[in-house]
């Protein structure tokens, strides 16, 4: 197995991981649905959740995997300001809470480029693959 299938393996297997917990597990997600959006907190869980899950999907299909780890990486950039909702909400809470809740932002900037490398590996790949 070549490091690039292994990197689009773990992050469709990430994604799809964190879809699934949307899914099973959305109270957590909902509180740090930022108050600006539009409708129910659980409609975006629900939502998000879903678009990691079609995320994981393509990235897991070689003929899907550019278009899914661009459309990962432009997911990562979109839930961005949930986890400035989460630090600034986490402000308060003890030590290790705050420590996970501020180590989640700079985590975006390696996630995003993860997703980025796995884009162009795949290249134009496309139907022959």
């Amino acid at each position: 197995m070549t490091d690039s299938s292994r990197a689009s393996r773990r992050l469709a297997a990430l994604m799809a991981g964190m879809g699934t917990l949307h899914m099973i597990a959305p109270k957590p997600f909902d509180a740090i649905i930022p108050e600006s959006l539009p409708g129910r907190a659980r409609t975006w869980t629900y939502l998000s959740g879903a678009a990691e899950l079609g995320c994981a999907a393509a990235v897991a299909h070689p003929r899907s995997r550019r278009a899914g780890a661009l459309a990962t990486a432009a997911l990562m950039a979109a839930v961005f300001p949930a986890n400035v909702k989460m630090a600034h909400d986490w402000r308060r809470r003890p030590l290790p809470l705050r420590a996970a809740a501020y180590g989640r932002l700079p985590l975006q900037v390696p996630m995003i480029a993860w997703a980025l490398r796995v884009a162009r590996e795949a290249g134009g790949r496309g139907a022959a693959t």
